[in-house]
C-alpha cells in the first residue's frame, strides 16, 4: 500500500492511499479511504486502528511540536495499518465445486447464503425454482429471490408468484423490461417475430438485460440449473462457478459468483422433494408443462418428449437457452456434440433392419421421383440431439411394424454440411422433421404434430399415403 504525506504550515496532515489489488475488497474499501481531518494531535503511544474502521479517523490528543516529528509518525502509521490490514487469498471456486460436487442441495445452499448473506439472491423462473425458496427456506438463514416479469406470462405463473409470497412470507424482487426497447421491438416487428426470426432478440430485451441490471447489484446469485435439463445445453454445470457473463456488485470480469445447487440432482428427485415438502406449484404442471416460460413460447409436452421440447418448439433442439444462462451453453459446433466429443464419433440412431439410410443422392433421388411406386417416410435427424434420440424407439417399432407393407421407412442425417440443404429443400425447421412422400406428388409432406408414438405416425400415414 502507497501512501503520500503533505505537511501545511499549519501542521496539518493530507494521507492518501491507494488500493492494492491484492488485498481484499470489503476491508481495502474502508481502510482505502482513510483521511486525516481537522488538526492532527499525536501523543507518544501507538495507534490502534482495530477499534475503528470508518472513512474518517478522529483526531488524537496532542500537538506536534515541529513538522519534522510527524515524518516518524506517518512510517508508524503505514506499518501499523499494514499489520491491520487482512490479506484474503482469492477463492478457487473450481476447487470449491470439487468438494461440493457430492453435497446435498440445503448443504451447498446453506454454504451460498452463509459466505453472501444480502448480497445473494435466488432466481425464480415461476417453474420448479420454487424447490430453491424451499432450500432456502429450511437453511434458516435470511434469503432474497428476484424474478424477470417479462410481461409475457401464463396467469397461472402469476398467480403462483402470489402464492409463493403468501406461503414463505416472502416479497419476490420483479424486475421488469425497458419499457421503450419492448415498444421498439413490438412496433417494428410485431407481437410475434420470433416465430420467424428466432426468439434471441425477444429473450435479449424482456429477459436478459433485466437480468444484467439485477445482478449488477449482487456478489453472487442462485439457479435451478440441472444437467438433466438440456444434455446438449447444461451437462457440465458446476454447482459454483465464476459466472462467465455477467458481472456482479463490484464491477468486471469474475465479480458475479454462480450457485447452482441442484446441478446434480435429476427432475425426478426435485418433484419428490416438492411433494414431499407440500408446496405451492405452478399448475400449469398438472397441464403438462414442464419447462414453464413466456406463454407465446411454452407448450406442454407429451409423455416420453424431454421437458426443453416444449420451448421454443419451432427451433433447433440446440438453440433452446434464452440466453441467462450462456456462459453455461456447450457449443453445438461441427465438431462437438452434446458430450462434448465430435460429433463423427457419436452414435448412430435409428438402427432397425428394416430401415433405409438414405444419402445425399438417395434423398435428391427420391425427391424427383414424381410417381413412385410406394410412399416413403423419412426422418431427418441428428444422432446428438436429444429429440431424435427420444423418438429412436417408436421409429424402429414402426419400421418394423412396416416392413413388407409397401411403405418404406428410412432415415437421412440432416445436421453438418448437409443442414443448409435440408433448410432449403426439405422442410427442416428442427431435429427430427418427419416427411412422407406419397406415391403421387411431387413434393414430400411435413409431419406437423409433435406426437411421434407409432400409432399417430401410423395415422398420418393413412390419411396422406
Amino acid at each position: 500500500m502507497a501512501m503520500s504525506v503533505n505537511v501545511s504550515s499549519s501542521g496539518i496532515i493530507n494521507s492518501g492511499f491507494s488500493r492494492s489489488s491484492a488485498l481484499s475488497e470489503p476491508k481495502v474499501s474502508q481502510i482505502g479511504s482513510l483521511r486525516l481531518l481537522d488538526r492532527v494531535h499525536v501523543a507518544p503511544v501507538s495507534l490502534n486502528l482495530a477499534e475503528k474502521r470508518s472513512s474518517s479517523v478522529k483526531p488524537l490528543n496532542a500537538e506536534p511540536k515541529t513538522k519534522d516529528s510527524m515524518i516518524p509518525l506517518a512510517a508508524t502509521m503505514v506499518a501499523e495499518i499494514a499489520e491491520e490490514v487482512e490479506v484474503v487469498e482469492i477463492e478457487d471456486f473450481e476447487e470449491l465445486a470439487k468438494k461440493l460436487e457430492n453435497a446435498s442441495p440445503l448443504e451447498i445452499m446453506d454454504k451460498a447464503l452463509e459466505k453472501y448473506g444480502n448480497d445473494i439472491a435466488i432466481a425464480f423462473s415461476g417453474a420448479e425454482d420454487v424447490a430453491l425458496i424451499e432450500y432456502a427456506h429450511l437453511t434458516g438463514r435470511p434469503f432474497r429471490v428476484f424474478s424477470l416479469d417479462t410481461g409475457r406470462l401464463n396467469p397461472e405463473t402469476y398467480r403462483f408468484f402470489d402464492a409463493v409470497e403468501k406461503h414463505y412470507g416472502i416479497r419476490i424482487e420483479y424486475m421488469f423490461p425497458d419499457s421503450v426497447e419492448v415498444q421498439g421491438l413490438v412496433r417494428s416487428k410485431g407481437l410475434f417475430s420470433f416465430y420467424e426470426d428466432g426468439h434471441q432478440e425477444c429473450c435479449r430485451v424482456r429477459k436478459v438485460r433485466p437480468l444484467r441490471r439485477a445482478l449488477k447489484g449482487l456478489k453472487a446469485w442462485i439457479t435451478g440449473q440441472r444437467k438433466d435439463q438440456s444434455p446438449g445445453t447444461r451437462s457440465e454445470i458446476p454447482v459454483v462457478q465464476v459466472d462467465p457473463v455477467f458481472e456482479g456488485l463490484d464491477g468486471g470480469v469474475g465479480s458475479l459468483v454462480k450457485w447452482n445447487p441442484v446441478a446434480n440432482v435429476e427432475g425426478n428427485d426435485v418433484w419428490n422433494f416438492l411433494r414431499t415438502m407440500d408446496v405451492p406449484v405452478n399448475t400449469l404442471h398438472a397441464a403438462g408443462y414442464i419447462s414453464i416460460g413466456c406463454e407465446p413460447c411454452t407448450k406442454a409436452v407429451l409423455p416420453g418428449q424431454h421437458e426443453r421440447e416444449g420451448r421454443w418448439w419451432w427451433e433447433d433442439a440446440k438453440a433452446k437457452e434464452c440466453g441467462l444462462h450462456k456462459g453455461n451453453v456447450k457449443e453445438n459446433t461441427a465438431d462437438a456434440n452434446v458430450n462434448g466429443e465430435s460429433k463423427s464419433a457419436v452414435a448412430d440412431i435409428f438402427k432397425s433392419e428394416n430401415l433405409v439410410t438414405l444419402s445425399r443422392q438417395g434423398i435428391e433421388n427420391l425427391m424427383k421421383l414424381e410417381n413412385r411406386k410406394e410412399p416413403w417416410i423419412v426422418v431427418l435427424y441428428a444422432p446428438w440431439c436429444p429429440f431424435c434420440q427420444a423418438m429412436e424407439a417408436s421409429y424402429d417399432e414402426l419400421a418394423d411394424k412396416l416392413a413388407g407393407s409397401g411403405i418404406k421407412v428410412a432415415k437421412f442425417r440432416a445436421d453438418g454440411d448437409q443442414k443448409d440443404f435440408a433448410k432449403q429443400e426439405l422442410q427442416l425447421g428442427s431435429f427430427p422433421t418427419i416427411l412422407v412422400f406419397p406415391k403421387n406428388s411431387s413434393r414430400p409432406i411435413k409431419y406437423p404434430s409433435e406426437k411421434r408414438d407409432v400409432d399417430s405416425l401410423t395415422s398420418f400415414l393413412n390419411l396422406v399415403r
